[in-house]
């Protein structure tokens, strides 16, 4: 099984445990690798962003215990960088500012002001649907479009390392408003994929859907999987934990849909670089 976990939240953001305690935990099941990614500040009010005055904090926690734990396990500095145009922008200068070793980009907030951004992420569906009619008159096709334009436009403009959940926009529409078969939303998710494979960009193979029972596969879906391998789509899988004991949650069952289409290895980064693990 995959022994690191790049996609993990702490008490600085949106996360439920101190970065001790995961470290604790991901030594505890013999990871080789921790990476602490908590999402990126925004300039605006946020429960779920490390506050503008805490990042030095932040990566300075980071590195404490990089250096308590040297010997037993590599910790690592990222933030899930919030990609809102004309907001939050320029990941690169984000990552140099903080020294940070890799990036991962997502995007949770659709539209382009503060006033009116719709919220396709978190455990109520009430966000979503009133988002839905508020600012896309309740058209499911306007609004998909508006988020796959958001990371295309993501993945064209921003230098980052490994795209999160890219098609997480299905998720709080539990199956109501269109459903993963329909032409012109696999038209939508493929056009992304293209993109993602232009600027070797590495999928996160998401499990936090199927441990925290909002949608019953990973993100993305597994009928991307066999396209991605065809591509050569580089992977890794997150369990985007917010509690220490989510750290490796459906690792196994992800790795098992990986390995039924053709994947041997997943990435990781270690001494600065890139590089593929390989199954056990």
């Amino acid at each position: 099984m995959q022994h690191f976990n790049l996609h993990t939240h702490s008490t600085y953001s949106d996360g439920k445990s101190l970065m001790e305690e995961t470290v604790a935990e991901a030594i505890n099941q013999g990871m080789h690798t921790l990476g602490f990614s908590d999402h990126s500040s925004v300039p605006f009010e946020s429960r779920v962003s490390i506050p503008m005055d805490k990042n030095e904090e932040y990566v300075k926690s980071i590195k404490e215990l990089k250096t308590k734990y040297l010997g037993k396990i590599d910790i690592l500095a990222s933030m899930e960088m919030e990609f809102i145009p004309g907001i939050v922008v320029d990941f690169q200068k984000t990552k140099k500012d903080f020294g940070l070793d890799y990036l991962i980009g997502s995007v949770h907030l659709v539209g382009k002001s503060p006033d009116t951004l719709w919220f396709i992420d978190g455990k109520s569906i009430e966000p979503y649907d009133e988002g839905l009619k508020k600012y896309f008159g309740g058209d499911i096709k306007k609004g998909v479009r508006a988020y796959f334009d958001q990371e295309n436009e993501m993945i064209e403009t921003e230098k980052f390392d490994i795209i999160g959940h890219f098609d997480k926009i299905k998720m709080n529409s539990r199956g109501r408003y269109f459903h993963e078969d329909e032409k012109w939303y696999r038209d939508m998710v493929l056009e992304t994929l293209d993109l993602i494979k232009q600027h070797d960009l590495i999928v996160e193979i998401n499990t936090r859907g199927l441990y925290k029972q909002r949608y019953n596969g990973f993100y993305p879906s597994e009928w991307l999987l066999p396209r991605m391998k065809e591509m050569n789509v580089p992977v890794v899988i997150s369990s985007d934990a917010h509690q220490y004991w989510e750290l490796t949650y459906y690792f196994k069952e992800a790795e098992e849909a990986l390995k039924a289409v053709g994947y041997k290895e997943t990435w990781c980064f270690k001494n600065g670089t890139w590089s593929p693990r390989h199954f056990d």
